[in-house]
């Protein structure tokens, strides 16, 4: 089986080298990465989960990146070998300062493999135009169109605002992020913003679809589009036209650098916002500020095909790298969002668990949230937790 797999792949999957980064997040149309979808496809909102390996085990391409990704994956991995989580990781390292992108085409043949991966953020050091963001170019390599990031709040940890709970739903794959910037004459650089109507409508739907299927009451979409009116005009009206199908929900509307003022002055009364690309990573970070900083919060992408798992703001962390006072909350949230989507949904409950009760009840945090307590104490804390609970 593995063999005619391996021998599919090789036969349909065209190398990412040959293509240049413009053919790079082409939609593919092989057998294997089908993005021409239908009317029911179009309104799933969940991928499916990965077959599982021999034993009920699965197999996830680990991406450690860099800064303080590779020390947190590694207490994720010893996390996971405490309470026999049956996950086997496939370590793909990306080195940033490789020109080239021999690592990032490995790295997303894996994914293409295993179906799920547990990501850190991954640099891109290079400043030549050839060299692409990996990060950016795996979302649109995998087709990832939707960003997730529950931004709730941890009682007892200091914070400008109490009893947050607000989703962020993000499209993943348009924007300013599709890279497409050229010098149109010495001096002047365009950059090239995409708005369009399928992915509008995908991002949209999902948004509508998890607030219906999660209990939340309305939906918030964000844009500029008194400024940008065909980009933004269009991801609001979709929004708007999508709306119609859930007459339950409310739906309103906000400029982002008004919602910008609203998230610092009164984020309740937010529920679940839709966003494009940019507006998500300004709004992500902002809310993180808000209720403890980037420590706390996992991300999570979904695409018809694929999932990745991260932390919610995507920071590198270069600066604190190797010293021992990353938070590793955030990784290990990622961890568990990634295990209840391969269907261990036990061994995800006590890890969530062990992981509130060492920062919420036994007070044991790192300085970015207030405490004097190391990385590795937080995840010790977890272990001695673990060692007392019993998956079922």
């Amino acid at each position: 089986m593995a063999v005619r797999l391996t021998q599919r792949v090789l036969k349909t999957q065209t190398p990412f080298l040959s293509r240049g980064y413009p053919m790079l997040v082409t939609k593919e149309k092989t057998e294997d990465v089908a993005h021409t979808k239908t009317a029911l496809q179009k309104k799933l909102t969940r991928t499916d989960i990965p077959s599982a390996q021999y034993g009920g085990r699965h197999a996830v391409t680990m991406l450690p990146g860099g800064g303080i990704g590779p020390e947190l994956m590694t207490y994720v991995r010893d996390i996971f070998a405490f309470c026999g989580a049956p996950i086997d990781f496939e370590v793909v390292e990306i080195n940033p300062s490789t020109e080239g992108n021999e690592d990032l085409e490995y790295a997303i043949t894996s994914i293409k493999r295993n179906g799920v991966a547990l990501k850190g953020n991954i640099e891109t050091k290079s400043q030549s135009l050839s060299e692409v963001s990996r990060n950016v170019a795996i979302r649109n390599e995998l087709d990832l169109f939707v960003n997730v990031v529950h931004c709730k709040s941890f009682p007892g940890i200091p914070a400008r605002h109490k009893d947050v709970d607000i989703v962020l739903i993000r499209q993943n794959t348009d924007g300013e992020y599709a890279m497409l910037e050229h010098e149109s004459m010495k001096g002047v650089v365009e950059s090239m913003k995409v708005v369009s109507l399928e992915n509008a409508e995908r991002v949209a739907r999902f948004a509508f679809e998890y607030a219906r299927q999660n209990g939340r009451k309305k939906v918030t979409t964000i844009h500029k589009a008194n400024i940008m009116k065909l980009s933004d005009g269009l991801f609001l009206e979709v929004a708007k036209k999508v709306h119609k199908e859930y007459p339950e929900l409310e739906h309103n509307n906000m400029i982002i650098d008004n919602t910008c003022m609203q998230l610092v002055s009164n984020p309740h009364q937010f529920d679940v916002m839709n966003m494009p690309n940019l507006y998500g990573t300004i709004v992500s970070n902002v809310i993180c500020g808000l209720i403890g900083g980037a420590g706390l919060l996992s991300g999570r992408n979904y695409g018809d095909h694929y999932a990745i798992f991260e932390p919610g703001t995507r920071n590198t962390g270069t600066a604190i790298a190797g010293k021992n006072i990353a938070n590793p909350v955030a990784m290990i949230m990622a961890s568990v969002d990634m295990l209840n989507h391969t269907g261990h949904k036990e061994h995800a409950r006590i890890i969530k668990d062990a992981t509130y009760e060492t920062v919420v009840t036994k007070g044991v945090r790192t300085p970015d949230l207030g405490g004097t307590n190391s990385s590795t104490d937080v995840v010790q804390s977890v272990l001695d937790i673990l060692s007392t609970r019993r998956v079922h």
